[in-house]
């Protein structure tokens, strides 16, 4: 059993028969039970709309968990307990005359856990009918991205839920928070004078973020034609990684001294307007295309599409933060679909040594950099210059890597917890460090506002790329322009 305390709470989720909590949270919800995190008295509710007997919707659960829990963590007696947990709740959600029903269910005196994983328009009708029944005073809600299509929406969204939750007890759910890698940064950037001493602009050259997807849009038509990669991607994940790697140390570990300092950074972000929109950003869509020698249609030829949209598939741009710590050091982020491979990761340039005294022609291969792996195999490596071995070699130069593979060595024996483990843990201990204030949210709208203003001004359609590839030419344009490469040509 774990040594970590967690009180008993009854958790129901709302959506329970959507993509997102069949795939990711009742699996993420059975590895706490089997980690031994679920309090004995924590109970769960599966919330949803369709009609249908209760025994036919928890069986549909438990064939989805036998589907996404990996065959080697699927223990029968631990499913059995688990599945003795959860009980189904058919209502709709705007019906304040359902939630009477969800009261009865609720367990005294513990704590009532309502993640939302609904459309963000629902919230607030969710958030006035749990206060309705009385529910409100011991209730922490879990908000699912996207909150909103731009900051008024935004603020739209959170104020409906703020009339009835105060801060403290709203967690805006953001997994790359929780990816074991990224928790790792805060331990790997303060624990480490030999790293937090050349956290600045006198050390580091530039920085790389890139989330590569190779997937299209698989049947997020709807939802993503209205959304682009901008919305979808940059305004939460990469804002949320350019944040971690930027800010200043905070105070302590609290989730407001960690929040403070993200903020600082979303508004020192430098505004990316005018002629800066044909030099520091670039916006792609995919056209038809070739990977692992299958064909691939491009985004106009995907099902339903709408075959004059111009929502991006791809950006790439060149971020400035406007503060002592990183005046002069470029971030680069970069984001697609229909990529060659699924890969997450970020890349700390470290600037070269002033003084050369090695051979001329072994110039370009000096540079350390710290490269932090989030998918596809989260890992940190750090690239430092060594000699050649043998007696032939003289003093030529290789570039070597220090590795921390967290799926093998050392590591092996700890199974890496899914992001969604993670946060679901923190929200039951109540803990919001790993979540989004609505500041956050807010800033970080406020930013990609200015860039969607800016393209939708100047009419512009995103640059082709073909799918199987990296993105437009103009995104290698964007990097080479400043007399740099995309680390590994991502």
């Amino acid at each position: 059993m774990s040594s970590i305390s967690v009180e008993p709470c009854t958790f129901a989720l709302f959506g329970a028969l959507g993509d997102l909590a069949l795939r990711k949270l009742f699996p993420a919800l059975y590895q706490l039970d089997r980690a031994g995190l679920l309090h004995e008295r924590t109970r769960l509710l599966a919330l949803a709309r369709e009609p249908g007997s209760v025994q036919e919707h928890l069986a549909s659960i438990e064939a989805h968990l036998h589907e996404f829990v990996a065959s080697d963590t699927l223990d029968t007696t631990v499913l059995q307990r688990f599945l003795g947990r959860l009980n189904y709740l058919h209502m709709d959600f705007l019906d304040a005359q359902a939630y009477p029903a969800l009261a009865a269910q609720v367990t005294p005196e513990a704590p009532l856990i309502a993640y939302f994983a609904t459309p963000a328009a629902v919230y607030g009708g969710i958030c006035e009918n749990l206060a309705k029944v009385g529910l409100a005073e011991r209730t922490r809600v879990v908000l699912e991205k996207p909150i909103g299509h731009d900051l008024e929406s935004s603020r739209r969204v959170n104020d409906a839920v703020a009339q009835f939750f105060p801060e403290n007890r709203i967690y805006r759910i953001d997994h790359y928070l929780g990816k074991e890698t990224v928790q790792n940064l805060i331990a790997l950037r303060f624990a480490n004078s030999l790293f937090e001493t050349q956290w600045n602009q006198t050390s580091i050259s530039h920085v790389e973020i890139s989330v590569a997807e190779k997937v299209g849009i698989e049947g997020r038509w709807g939802y993503f034609d209205k959304a682009g990669q901008l919305r979808d991607m940059i305004q939460n994940h990469l804002l949320q990684l350019l944040c971690l790697i930027a800010m200043d140390p905070p105070s302590d570990l609290s989730a407001d001294s960690i929040r403070d300092e993200k903020v600082k950074v979303l508004k020192a972000l430098a505004p990316i307007t005018g002629e800066g929109l044909g030099t520091r950003v670039v916006r792609g869509q995919y056209i038809a295309g070739h990977s692992d020698g299958r064909a691939l249609p491009g985004y106009l030829d995907e099902e339903n599409a709408n075959t004059h949209s111009d929502t991006e598939t791809f950006v790439a741009l060149r971020a400035d933060i406007r503060n002592w710590r990183w005046a002069g050091v470029p971030f680069y982020l970069r984001t697609g679909k229909r990529m060659p491979q699924k890969l997450s990761q970020i890349v700390i340039h470290f600037k070269e040594p002033q003084h050369y005294i090695f051979a001329a022609e072994q110039r370009l291969q000096i540079g350390n950099k710290l490269i932090i792996r989030l998918q596809p195999d989260e890992g940190i490596s750090l690239r430092v210059m060594t000699k050649e071995q043998g007696l032939d070699k003289g003093m030529q130069l290789r570039s070597s890597p220090l590795q921390l593979n967290f799926s093998d060595g050392s590591f092996r024996s700890a199974r890496i917890p899914d992001a969604y483990e993670r946060l679901l843990l923190e929200v039951m201990r109540g803990n919001q460090n790993l979540f989004v204030r609505k500041d956050e949210i807010e800033y970080a709208w406020k930013w990609c506002d200015q860039l969607i203003a800016g393209w939708k001004q100047s009419g512009e359609a995103p640059r082709p790329y073909a799918a199987g590839t990296w993105g437009p030419v103009a995104a290698v344009a964007l990097i080479t322009r400043d007399g740099r490469s995309w680390y590994g040509d991502i």
